[in-house]
């Protein structure tokens, strides 16, 4: 995909943004003072921030304020690196490198990880809880959004899934990705229009919530490509180890030609939802084309 400067400096105004806001968060030296310092070592590793992005600019989308969404956009990360931290646990994954860095628990130890990946959960249904400038509905509603995106019929349940290798074919690995990693993608969006006062039976709800599980399975097919044809120093953390445990994934299942076709496929889906719906479209569409097509 070709660059677009315009596009790109939106995107990287919004992660300045969001990076201030993280480095905020967490302060102080109590007793537990390596606890934070466990929480904000992931949690300020860097990244694309794309989930955080995505709830700002949907926010924007909408009508609301960039700025408006800037506390939901910090709890999705939140969320997002306490999944992290616990996926590379000994019990899960058992990853050494995460961003290019050694993993929480090589650091901090296995218990400090698991109350660090904790602590940031809870954080993060807090940040939203907080959140000064919106409206009670609003808070409630990212809050129930959050919870599905995490809870057994989310991320929690698609790693239920993985971990117990109940996947055989192409129909259940996908409603497994759909909990495992687009349910976070589309709690993302979904943040972003709450946060813009828009209410869950609204078009723009609805439309978020498609667009997010579609660049969702997009996300994780180009993962298991990247998986498959990437190196670690590219990625930032081991590659191939679904192939290695004997794991189904997209590319394993279909192949290179068909996984890129199911990636155009789901992208072309997920910005067709966005017409006629909000009042500028071409920063999320461009968007998609982006994840759809990344490197790393």
């Amino acid at each position: 995909m070709k660059e677009n400067r315009e596009f790109q400096k939106r995107y990287d105004l919004s992660r300045d943004q969001i990076e201030r806001a993280l480095e905020e968060s967490f302060p102080g030296a109590p007793p537990q003072a390596r606890l934070l310092e466990s929480m904000r070592y992931s949690l300020l590793a860097g990244g694309k921030r794309i989930r955080p992005i995505l709830t700002m600019q949907f926010c924007r989308a909408a009508g609301g304020r960039e700025e408006d969404a800037l506390d939901y956009a910090c709890a999705v990360e939140m969320l997002h690196t306490y999944s992290l931290i616990h996926d590379d646990l000994p019990p899960m994954d058992d990853d050494d490198l995460r961003r290019g860095k050694p993993t929480n628990h090589k650091v901090y130890g296995d218990f400090t990880a698991v109350l660090a990946g904790d602590a940031l959960q809870a954080e993060a249904f807090g940040r939203i809880a907080r959140a000064p400038s919106r409206s009670a509905q609003s808070r409630a509603a990212a809050c129930g959004a959050l919870a599905a995106a995490v809870g057994a019929f989310g991320m929690c349940g698609g790693q239920y899934l993985d971990m117990t290798g109940r996947v055989t074919n192409l129909e259940e690995l996908t409603a497994m990705h759909r909990m495992k990693t687009a349910a976070l993608l589309r709690a993302a969006c979904q943040l972003g229009v709450l946060a813009a006062e828009c209410a869950p039976d609204s078009p723009q709800y609805r439309a978020a919530t498609g667009y997010g599980e579609h660049i969702g399975l997009a996300f994780q097919i180009r993962d298991d490509i990247l998986d498959e044809t990437a190196t670690a120093e590219s990625l930032g953390k081991p590659c191939g180890s679904d192939e290695k445990n004997g794991k189904h994934t997209f590319y394993t299942l279909l192949g290179l030609e068909q996984s890129e076709a199911l990636i155009r496929e789901n992208t072309r889906a997920a910005t067709a939802l966005l017409d006629g719906v909000f009042r500028d479209i071409t920063f999320l569409s461009w968007m998609a084309e982006l994840l759809a097509g990344r490197e790393s």
